[in-house]
């Protein structure tokens, strides 16, 4: 079968046609907007890839058309692809009738914390030699691609369970579709502001994937989060396992050293790399999920100590001079918030830059404003780049206006940023998006200054 997917470059749908392609079928795509990780994974996949969305594309014949969340109404090509009455479809829904119909699905949901989730699971599962298929929405350190098929006939796929709508023609949360029986559930807050309208409305979607969990099923909910809480009230019909409480999983830091605890007592010590106090969270989940399937708690914080984190998740990208830069994909307040208390805790000095790209949809609309200036109060530096806002960040932050620089203007925060640069000892960019390539460009000026 020749699929053809519009909208091609999202982690989601480029995971999807490598997995397609793996099955056998003849994949192509197009996108807008086509830049590195996702056009070069494609690329090494042999996926051919057409910028742009014209009509003509129909002329490819493809059997089925599979169209992303990003494609709406007056897309040149969708319009024609209406217009012929040709077969088209979503990606989640496609996935699940080739591939998820007949597996095990271990599914990570939340507003923080899928993409590293996932991988600590797919990680401990494959390091303890459990065969399974995997779909990330991002580019795994441990593993080539951000998706793969099982080796074996494996009954095990894990899965990014996103609470985006799937298409134009399906306002569904994507994870309704993937029914999972085992369900990790991180934390539930306001975002995506452009389909949600409230908090409740987000609960109500969770709520329809809880619905779908099987009674042999699991889910694993951090008991920390209230809005979680609220969405498990409305009814469950599944075992349930908390973590993140001293009733239950937590982990706690013994003469420097973080151990993981069941009720006060001690399973074992969590021996790894990452920072930040949202990463232990992550693992507690993982661990639980992985030990759903069969793996016990002690090889899974082995499996724990040699993981690699995504890219993009606090991912060092320059480390010279005294200095180290990271990328982090964090663009939610919580998610900042998070990022900075690790900073602060870390790296008591507290000389960080946060250089922050608000460029989700919820924070461009400025819905989360107030949110995001509470925490960049406790910052003690930052950049904000306002392209494309549609509110006024120099007038909101005025009083924050000591440790900032609020530019659209990319050119002037690269030379601000070369001015200051060695002034600290951490530099944090914050970005969903490619913040039009900024971190290459520091760190190509920085090599060759340096050179």
């Amino acid at each position: 079968m020749h699929i053809h997917v519009i909208g091609i470059c999202g982690t989601f749908m480029a995971g999807m046609a490598s997995l397609a392609k793996d099955l056998g079928h003849k994949v192509t795509g197009c996108d807008q907007n086509v830049y590195p990780p996702m056009s070069t994974f494609l690329e090494s996949k042999d996926i051919q890839i057409i910028q742009g969305f014209d009509a003509h594309q129909v002329n490819l014949k493809p059997d089925l058309f599979i169209v992303g969340n990003v494609i709406s109404r007056g897309n040149p090509l969708m319009e024609e692809v209406l217009n012929q009455n040709l077969k088209y479809q979503s990606g989640p829904q496609w996935l699940y009738e080739n591939l998820l119909h007949d597996k095990w699905v271990i599914a990570v949901a939340g507003t923080h914390g899928k993409t590293t989730t996932t991988s600590m699971i797919n990680w401990i599962l494959r390091d303890n030699d459990i065969d399974c298929g995997y779909l990330i929405g991002g580019v795994p350190g441990n593993f080539l691609s951000s998706s793969s098929l099982s080796q074996s006939d494996s009954p095990f796929f894990v899965i990014e369970a996103d609470e985006y709508d799937t298409a134009f023609f399906d306002k569904r949360s994507k994870f309704i579709h993937y029914h999972p029986k085992t369900l990790v559930i991180n934390n539930i807050e306001f975002d995506h502001a452009d389909i949600f309208d409230d908090i409740t409305h987000i609960k109500r979607h969770f709520h329809q994937l809880i619905r779908t969990i099987p009674q042999q099923g699991k889910i694993i909910i951090n008991q920390q989060d209230e809005n979680i809480k609220d969405t498990v009230a409305m009814g469950i019909w599944s075992e349930v396992e908390e973590f993140n409480s001293s009733q239950s999983w937590y982990v706690d830091s013994i003469n420097e050293e973080k151990s993981l605890f069941y009720k006060n007592k001690k399973i074992g010590n969590l021996n790894w790399n990452l920072i930040g106090e949202h990463n232990e969270i992550n693992a507690m989940a993982a661990i639980l999920a992985a030990r759903h399937i069969g793996v016990s708690e002690e090889n899974a914080l082995r499996s724990l100590s040699s993981f690699k984190n995504t890219k993009r998740r606090l991912e060092i990208i320059y480390n010279k001079n005294n200095l180290t830069i990271y990328d982090d994909f964090a663009h939610h307040p919580t998610a900042i918030h998070f990022i900075a208390n690790t900073f602060k805790k870390n790296f008591p000095d507290d000389k960080t830059l946060f250089v922050i790209d608000p460029r989700s949809n919820t924070m461009k609309r400025g819905d989360l404003k107030a949110e995001l200036k509470n925490n960049l109060i406790d910052i003690s530096a930052f950049i904000l780049f306002s392209k494309d806002l549609l509110w006024d960040p120099a007038r909101f932050l005025k009083d924050l206006n000591s440790k900032i620089l609020i530019s659209d203007d990319i050119s002037i925060i690269f030379e601000k940023l070369k001015n200051i640069i060695f002034d600290y000892d951490n530099v944090v960019f914050l970005s969903n998006g490619s913040f039009e390539g900024i971190q290459r460009k520091i760190t190509n000026y920085l090599e060759n200054e340096n050179s």
